[in-house]
């Protein structure tokens, strides 16, 4: 399995983004130098993909495969990647709080401690529908980590479209996002545009 390797603060710099929206806390110091020349319109769409495709850890053929896919239903296509990507099985988790960040949400996945509708679940890219239960394991509830995972996320915002009951470690999904409902800098009409050239 591909993993990046990447500094996340580094890439965020390099992307321009702020690290709160992958869930992490840290701000870094360093000013990213870069010589005054102005982005060409290939260097905005390429980043904003780069940008998508690293918020929710996705490599680049499944990320394609998401576009076609989005492509292939009704409705604005950038809109509907963005619901995608959001309606991951990883992202689901990291969003009800059962995770510090999306990487956090994928390990929990991949190492089978979460049902979906009472059965296991462990492919991180699962594609959860409206009416949607999502828990965690009734064996994994009272280990520490998940604990310490809820003091961390209790502050934070739960998204409209989903309902958590933090105390079991359960969630369900009441309905499939809108493009408004998610909160990240993205602007997907330049994803559209690279990939439609």
């Amino acid at each position: 399995m591909a993993v990046n390797r990447v500094p996340v603060l580094k890439r965020c710099r390099s992307l321009g983004m702020d690290p709160v929206y992958l869930g992490i806390d840290k701000k870094s110091n360093r000013q990213l130098k870069r010589s005054n020349r102005k982005m060409s319109e290939y260097g905005l769409q390429l980043r904003e993909k780069q940008k998508a495709k690293f918020i929710y850890g996705v490599l680049e053929k499944p990320f394609r495969n998401y576009f076609e896919k989005a492509q292939r239903m009704n409705g604005m296509t950038g809109d509907n990647l963005m619901i995608l990507l959001e309606s991951r099985l990883d992202n689901v988790v990291f969003r009800m709080g059962f995770a510090r960040t999306r990487r956090e949400a994928r390990q929990i996945v991949d190492h089978k401690h979460v049902l979906v509708n009472g059965k296991q679940v462990n492919i991180p890219s699962y594609l959860i529908k409206a009416g949607d239960t999502v828990e965690i394991k009734e064996a994994k509830k009272s280990s520490p980590r998940y604990k310490e995972i809820v003091e961390v996320t209790g502050g934070r915002m739960v998204p409209d479209w989903l309902e958590v009951d933090q105390e079991n470690l359960k969630g369900t999904v009441k309905e499939l996002p809108a493009r408004e409902a998610i909160d990240v800098p993205v602007d997907e009409m330049l994803i559209v545009e690279l990939y439609s050239k």
